[in-house]
């Protein structure tokens, strides 16, 4: 925009946009009856998918490091649906979210996200040697709650600007119509002026 130009109607839509809620409405019924999450809930195989042009050592290496990092890519080998697990990283081979010291040989993690719309918390392990394991999805009702509170009131909000944007627009009509009913009564008014003047 140039300096001197107006704000264009363009430019102040930012202000009524409705941002994509991050979380459904009713997140426990759709990851109970959702058929994706069903399939996840079920234990079952998961492999390490990074740098599959590597070689096997190369990979472990990097599979260690990306956890005590924070972040592992893994997949569930039934359904093929890969995911970027992050978490906190390890500190002295030990996180919250990573554990190296709780069985010999593999890694257990634990990672909270929202999945289409439902939070998650993906839990399992990884052998170290072999780069699989097992793993599933669980509904993390603790993280549900508070992203219900932020949804509740991300509507709120914009219900809000919709009252204010409606009472804007209301007001803006009635000075329109208090204006066209002046500019009719001094029409009016300048015409019987004119005519009565004609007459004289």
């Amino acid at each position: 925009m140039l300096p001197f130009e107006s704000p264009s109607i363009y430019d102040q839509l930012h202000r009524f946009v409705f941002k994509m809620p991050r979380v459904v409405a009713d997140q426990k019924a759709k990851f109970e009856s959702d058929d994706l999450f069903r399939r996840l809930s079920r234990e079952s195989e998961v492999r390490y998918t990074s740098y599959r042009d590597r070689p096997q050592e190369d990979r472990q290496v990097r599979f260690q490091n990306g956890c005590r990092e924070g972040h592992v890519e893994v997949a569930f080998t039934t359904t093929g649906t890969n995911l970027q697990l992050v978490f906190s990283p390890c500190n002295n081979g030990y996180s919250e979210g990573c554990k190296f010291e709780k069985e010999q040989g593999k890694v257990h993690i634990k990672s909270s996200f929202i999945m289409n719309g439902v939070c998650v918390r993906w839990r399992g392990w990884i052998d170290v040697k072999r780069l699989d394991g097992v793993g599933c999805l669980e509904y993390d009702e603790e993280r549900a709650k508070v992203e219900d509170a932020i949804l509740r009131e991300q509507i709120e909000r914009y219900n809000q600007r919709v009252r204010d944007f409606e009472e804007k627009q209301r007001v803006h009509r009635s000075t329109q119509q208090e204006a066209a009913v002046e500019g009719r009564k001094k029409t009016l008014g300048f015409s019987q002026e004119h005519a009565s003047s004609t007459r004289n």
